[in-house]
């Protein structure tokens, strides 16, 4: 993927296979595009309003545009900040993502060893930028069912 219209593009593929009750981390470095991929899984999902990044907020829940296709909620997590805090394990346990985590979509950026004690089964994505700016995808899947809902998608 060499832009992030590619990389949004890439979001609404990824849309196409998610559902209430999935848990996806997004893992990368600064600018790798996770919050343009979850700007695309929003579109993909059809939910109401912008979706940007929740770097200061934490988390934004997303509702559906039901008049638009829109079936289910998206939460979208950053939890960036919460590196320097002293238990950021409490900081996120505190965010309750467990109550939303079965009637939403939640993704999570900078989530990587902090939120997967929420679901036996998660998906990562993880985004590497490349020295030529092109973006490059690993989609890992973890239990569950995820090998057969991601056949045919593949890394980028």
């Amino acid at each position: 993927m060499s832009t992030v219209d590619d990389t949004r593009a890439f979001g609404r593929e990824l849309a196409a296979v998610l559902r209430a009750g999935d848990l996806v981390v997004l893992t990368g470095p600064l600018g790798a595009g996770k919050t343009a991929l979850a700007q695309g899984v929003g579109a993909g999902l059809h939910v109401r309003g912008d979706v940007t990044s929740p770097t200061f907020v934490i988390a934004r829940v997303h509702q559906p545009d039901t008049a638009g296709g829109g079936k289910v909620p998206m939460v979208h997590v950053d939890t960036y900040r919460l590196g320097g805090v002293r238990d950021p394990l409490g900081e996120v346990d505190a965010l309750d993502l467990d109550a939303t985590l079965e009637d939403s979509v939640t993704l999570v950026e900078w989530g990587e060893g902090l939120v997967e004690q929420l679901s036996d089964e998660h998906l990562e994505v993880r985004l590497d930028r490349r020295d030529d700016d092109a973006r490059v995808v690993a989609l890992i899947p973890r239990g569950g069912d995820w090998d057969a809902r991601l056949a045919g998608m593949g890394a980028r």
